[in-house]
């Protein structure tokens, strides 16, 4: 049996096209670093899924353009859908320190960022690259209709709730929490019948 490099397996598993994937290397690289110096690992984890989906993309947007760059535009996208300049959250980081970490000017930083939002549909009402705490305090995510009427599927029982997240409506199942969820389509075919 093969014994893979993990950083090659966790590449595999974002998915990222051979064409594109040294640059989404480079580019993670960054991330990760600066994200493990300044802010934490679930921003890292979120920058990686940017990344990848930016590397997706037909054409790549990652194949031009400076790589501390890109590193930054997404990091600093990430930070303002989860309002990372907000001094009440932890972390909390302003732009001139994530420019500064990465070395880039903060207009460039910034101008990129709005590309990278557009690119990816980044906001704060959906909650793909949204950090977990701002996804439990957002009531945007979470509003569901049902027989016409807006409905907290937080408040629905857990039958609606599974049938919402089989549909992509909100990111997990409340009653189960997000491990919960994630265990579940974990088992079996239950990610068959949760994402089916």
């Amino acid at each position: 049996m093969l014994c893979q490099n993990p950083a090659v397996t966790q590449f595999d598993e974002l998915n990222i096209p051979k064409a594109t994937r040294p640059v989404a290397e480079e580019i993670v690289g960054i991330t990760d670093e600066v994200c493990a110096k300044l802010l934490d690992a679930e921003y890292a984890g979120l920058a990686r899924q940017a990344v990848a989906k930016l590397a997706r993309k037909r054409p790549s947007p990652l194949l031009g353009g400076r790589r501390a760059t890109w590193a930054a535009a997404v990091v600093y996208a990430l930070g303002q859908v989860n309002f990372l300049s907000d001094p009440s959250r932890e972390p909390h980081r302003t732009a001139d320190e994530l420019s500064a970490a990465f070395g880039v000017a903060k207009t460039t930083m910034g101008s990129k960022a709005k590309q990278v939002r557009d690119l990816l549909k980044m906001s704060y009402f959906r909650p793909e690259f949204l950090r977990a705490d701002v996804v439990a305090e957002n009531p945007m995510v979470w509003f569901i209709e049902v027989d016409g009427l807006p409905m907290d599927a937080r408040s629905l029982p857990i039958d609606y709730q599974m049938v919402a997240f089989r549909r992509g409506y909100i990111p997990y199942i409340p009653a189960l929490g997000r491990e919960g969820t994630a265990a579940l389509a974990q088992r079996g075919n239950a990610a068959g019948r949760l994402r089916g």
